[in-house]
């Protein structure tokens, strides 16, 4: 079959993934970029080393002998599953807990997860066929994984909740699996969505079991139980899904998206024939001692509660939950962020103040009111956040950097939005060879010396500004902006003052702007003077070896 996908594909984020400290991105074409810190093979690049910017993962089919295109990415604590177009699971990461479906160690590249097959149940017997399932939907959750196939039927395995309920005084038990196994309770239901967090899971179901659709979705949750956060009013382990009376079919409101944090759960919903689907809200139940319930207090829910700080004329489309830290999309772009750390998901020593406990707003470009255009997803690891907007044409992130979870090559915290390398630099130019351009009475002309056209130069001065912008966004804190940043002197005339444009830049700058620069500028030196060293060392190296030649 003939590959359609276009240039703009290949640069265009459709999904991203967030885990304990790292971060996956799929783009258009299908294929999928990870950064962030590498141990046990979470980045999927065949090495445990840590990647400070995008890089590709490569997906091998030998045994079908075609391309892999991937349409689905879902980080756990620290692994990481993709979906493929023809229904396949491929897992890589850490796997003590089997949550990669192989009964193998750790993996370092992406394995393909053979488990699925029909299974039907008579008489309390199961029976197995050999069909392959394909399945439509992954999720990974701290240790375990989830799927859901294109009959709607719901698979675990890893870390899972045992199915058998705790005698009294008996403790909540996980059990590792690395088959992946159907959860029984939904059989002949429809499973549309799942969330999966430490200990807990939470998924909605249609009402409708003729299999029709049409029905309402209604929310079930199951597992660990010791903070609320099933949302069922008490803190009782549940082995077996239970719906949340919240969201049943007698409730007036109807859940459409989720997320699960540590030991938290946040849900997007609308109200029953309201009329008005431009309005949304955000429910919040579980643990909320550093604010991540966003209810302004630091006290656990046992109930669903209305994130009321939120404004309530807004359509949410994005929602995902750190640890101990909550973010939420509207349609418009505002973006928002409460919990630990002021929202970033920092522990207090690291954060520049305490908990936000109600939503703090993200605003683009730093300026109050700015909203994200083309919003798309946000993503919440451990202690950072990943925000795709302008239609997936940018990536931001924000948080704690160390082993460069932030894709922006350098290994602080940053406290302000910090625009992710986007395009991944190594796939800009590649193969990309020499022309020459011909000025002739203003009239350009191109002698091509490879296919390329004017569109591919345009391309190319995109991706020139993309990096000014990022460059720009590692010294500043925030993105280039064409307006405001280019110096006076520079817009007026053909040539300006360097020297003088930089002092005044630095007069205009404030103090904490200031910081950022002193920050980076010892970053900046740091490398410099390792640079210096090794080629001081290199030269004493190179002296020894001639005088020993001279000697002998």
């Amino acid at each position: 079959m003939e590959d359609s996908t276009t240039y703009a594909d290949s640069r265009k984020v459709v999904s991203v993934a967030a885990g304990e400290a790292h971060t996956l991105a799929l783009t258009g074409d299908g294929s999928v970029y990870s950064w962030g810190r590498g141990t046990f093979g979470r980045l999927g690049t065949g090495s445990e080393a840590d990647r400070l910017f995008p890089s590709k993962i490569e997906f091998s089919s030998a045994d079908r002998g075609e391309m892999v295109k991937i349409v689905g990415v879902s980080a756990g604590a620290y692994h990481s599953l993709a979906l493929s177009d023809d229904g396949s699971v491929w897992s890589w990461g850490h796997n003590t807990y089997g949550q990669l479906g192989v009964n193998d160690e750790n993996s370092l590249v992406p394995s393909l997860v053979k488990g699925f097959h029909g299974i039907s149940q008579t008489d309390g017997s199961t029976t197995k066929s050999e069909k392959r399932l394909k399945i439509s939907s992954v999720k990974a959750g701290g240790m375990m994984s989830v799927a859901i196939d294109d009959l709607g039927s719901l698979w675990i395995w890893g870390n899972c909740p045992s199915q058998d309920t705790p005698n009294e005084g008996e403790e909540f038990t996980l059990l590792a699996t690395h088959t992946p196994l159907p959860v029984w309770d939904f059989h002949g239901q429809i499973v549309v969505k799942v969330a999966c967090g430490n200990e807990h899971i939470v998924a909605l179901v249609n009402s409708d079991v003729t299999h029709e659709g049409g029905g309402d979705l209604v929310c079930y949750s199951w597992g660990n139980n010791n903070h609320g956060q099933l949302g069922l009013g008490d803190t009782e382990v549940r082995a077996a899904p239970q719906m949340i009376k919240t969201f049943n079919t007698e409730s007036s409101w109807a859940a459409y998206e989720l997320a699960c944090g540590a030991f938290h759960t946040s849900i997007l919903a609308y109200k029953k024939g309201d009329g008005d689907f431009l309005k949304s809200v955000c429910w919040t139940f579980g643990l909320g001692e550093n604010g991540q319930l966003g209810q302004g207090t630091s006290k656990k829910a046992l109930h669903p509660e209305i994130v009321k700080s939120l404004p309530v004329n807004v359509w949410l489309i994005s929602i995902d939950c750190g640890l101990f830290h909550t973010s939420v999309v509207s349609s418009v772009g505002d973006v928002w962020s409460w919990g630990m750390g002021n929202g970033l998901g920092l522990c207090y020593e690291e954060s520049e103040g305490g908990d936000a406990l109600t939503p703090r707003v993200i605003s683009c470009n730093g300026q109050d009111g700015s909203n994200f255009p083309g919003p798309i997803q946000v993503a919440c690891g451990a202690a950072h956040t990943v925000l795709v907007a302008d239609n997936g044409y940018k990536v931001w992130s924000w948080g704690r950097g160390r082993s460069g979870v932030l894709g922006n090559g350098q290994v602080v915290d940053f406290f302000d939005l910090n625009l992710v390398l986007w395009p991944p630099l190594d796939q800009d130019f590649e193969n990309n060879e020499p022309q020459t351009i011909n000025v002739t009475n203003n009239d350009i002309t191109y002698e091509e010396k490879s296919s390329k056209d004017l569109t591919e130069i345009e391309k190319e001065l995109y991706i020139m500004e993309s990096y000014a912008s990022i460059l720009h966004g590692s010294i500043f804190g925030r993105p280039f902006e064409k307006a405001n940043d280019i110096p006076v002197s520079l817009m007026k005339s053909g040539s300006f003052d360097v020297g003088k444009s930089w002092d005044e830049m630095l007069e205009s700058c404030d103090s904490d702007t200031l910081v950022r620069l002193e920050m980076f500028y010892r970053n900046m030196l740091v490398g410099l003077k390792d640079k210096i060293m090794k080629r001081k060392i290199k030269g004493m190296v190179n002296e020894c070896l001639e005088s020993s030649t001279y000697t002998h």
